[in-house]
């Protein structure tokens, strides 16, 4: 059974890289992020209908991965990271990324922990909150009782303590 596993939590925490690397470690596939795709096509403005559209871009893509995945898939974010998007900047979260929020389940989710240097990019947007977000994340995946793990630390020992819990899902 195929086991889904979401990279999640604030910008500039490690989430591709982390992706990339477990994939690349478990001869697997990943889902990018659609919202970097996204944008760099259509411009850093945005409005929820974008962002909407932006979580149905990863959905797809992430649905589409399955029909090719075998043991496991890593997504590099997911529509938590939508609907925390939403709720920041415009207030509220659009009905349709809720209802997708509360349906579309993952079997672990690995929410990274902003104790990595801030990396600027013009797509990014909070260099000065991101452990604030982090909260945001964690308090929702407890509330919703999700099945996640912090990622912490630095480089190789980030990536190992990733694996760690890769593993324990894998084997249960």
């Amino acid at each position: 059974m195929l086991k889904r596993i979401a990279i999640t939590g604030p910008e500039s925490t490690g989430k591709s890289k982390l992706a990339a690397w477990l994939a690349g470690h478990y001869q697997a596939l990943w889902v990018p992020e659609y919202a970097r795709q996204y944008l760099e096509k259509n411009g850093p403005d945005y409005t929820p209908e974008d962002i909407v559209a932006i979580a149905r871009g990863q959905l797809a893509n992430e649905n589409a991965a399955t029909e090719n995945a075998s043991r496991v898939l890593f997504c590099d974010t997911d529509l938590l990271v939508t609907k925390i998007w939403c709720e920041v900047v415009f207030g509220f979260c659009p009905e349709w990324i809720e209802k997708q929020f509360h349906a579309h389940r993952y079997d672990l989710y690995l929410l990274c922990y902003p104790d990595i240097p801030w990396e600027p990019d013009p797509l990014r947007e909070n260099p000065n909150d991101r452990k604030e977000l982090f909260g945001l994340y964690l308090k929702i995946l407890e509330e919703n009782n999700l099945p996640f793990r912090i990622i912490k630390e630095l480089g190789l020992v980030r990536f190992k303590n990733a694996r760690t819990f890769v593993e324990e899902i894998l084997n249960s």
